[in-house]
């Protein structure tokens, strides 16, 4: 399968390298049974979801939701004290287990930082990099692209119509007919009418890139319908993400029935990486805009990576977000804090 690369990196190079080396999105539990030793990990920026739930008693529990815990909770006797938590982005932990398989943290490390290195070989050598930056950024965001068309499934984007996703879905439709993909792109819009802004911004976009086109009306009573379900899919009570998350949810049920594309591109991770928000004209120095972009990266899977990943998800759709590509992120952020600032 597409994780058997994770068994092998692991038995070569052992748990911190084997997820430094992994280019992708993923979270894992890796169990040892001759050494009686469990592994996790979870990527750098936490685009996939990984939760534990520990007790006093030496009992670990794992799972990509935190309701797929309750349960398990709820079912201890002798009144065993108990935690779930999200497991951390960007780190690893190993247990061991002793003769009663019961579990204890021996290791807990961060293996990556905000702009690091990547450890794997990137596809763009970093001696072809030039001094235009210009042309890096554009040639770096085009390779997070184009290394992410791999898929045995149709590939779609969200388009708003904003700056963020209209990069990565004319990026996408561009690189999908060089690269001959056997179908025309779609990409998918929401509004609440057809004179929604969104609506509106996303169709010019649409045209000019001669991707196939969907737009999704919503009305107040789908967010009645579907609000209920949208707060189960993303176990959070954030206020704001919830209201974001509303309109991708509905959008993620259409294409999930509507359509047979899978594999969705979405320009999340932009605006901490870029500092895109508005705010961040107003920051007084360089050098706070800088350290506000790291927070808020380092805080996305708590909020818009959360949102992203729990709606698609909720209808069996496979995000992708290359703002977030480990190479691109790792140059972006060695420009100067001064060039980066808007």
């Amino acid at each position: 399968s597409d994780v058997e690369c994770i068994i092998h990196l692991f038995e070569k190079f052992g748990i911190e390298k084997c997820a430094q080396h992994l280019d992708g999105v993923y979270a894992f539990c890796l169990v040892d049974l001759e050494k009686k030793m469990i592994y996790l990990a979870r990527d750098p920026y936490g685009v996939r979801p990984l939760f534990r739930l520990v007790t006093k008693n030496g009992i670990l529990g794992v799972s990509s939701e935190a309701k797929g815990l309750i349960e398990l909770a709820r079912s201890f006797r002798n009144g065993a004290e108990w935690h779930i938590e999200q497991f951390p982005p960007g780190t690893y932990a190993v247990y061991e287990m002793d003769s009663k398989n019961k579990v204890k943290l021996v290791e807990e490390k961060k293996f990556y930082e905000i702009g690091m290195r990547p450890g794997f070989t990137p596809w763009v050598s970093y001696e072809s990099l030039k001094e235009d930056i210009y042309e890096n950024i554009r040639t770096l965001l085009t390779a997070a692209v184009e290394k992410r068309l791999m898929s045995n499934r149709r590939i779609g984007c969200l388009l708003s119509g904003g700056l963020d996703s209209s990069l990565i879905s004319a990026l996408l439709v561009k690189l999908s007919k060089e690269n001959k993909l056997p179908y025309r792109v779609q990409s998918f819009s929401i509004g609440m009418g057809d004179d929604s802004p969104d609506v509106r911004a996303a169709r010019e976009v649409a045209k000019h890139i001669d991707s196939e086109h969907h737009e999704i009306k919503f009305s107040e009573q789908d967010v009645f319908e579907v609000l209920n379900d949208v707060i189960y899919a993303l176990e959070t009570c954030d206020i704001t993400t919830i209201r974001a998350s509303l309109g991708m949810y509905i959008i993620a049920r259409y294409i999930k029935q509507n359509t047979d594309t899978t594999v969705i591109f979405s320009g999340e991770g932009a605006d901490e990486v870029a500092q895109g928000y508005i705010y961040f004209r107003n920051a007084p120095t360089p050098g706070d805009g800088d350290k506000e972009s790291r927070k808020l990266l380092s805080e996305i899977y708590l909020y818009d990576g959360l949102r992203a990943d729990r709606t698609t998800s909720a209808h069996s759709l496979e995000l992708r977000v290359p703002f977030l590509d480990q190479q691109f992120t790792n140059y972006f952020f060695s420009l100067s804090e001064k060039l980066r600032q808007p």
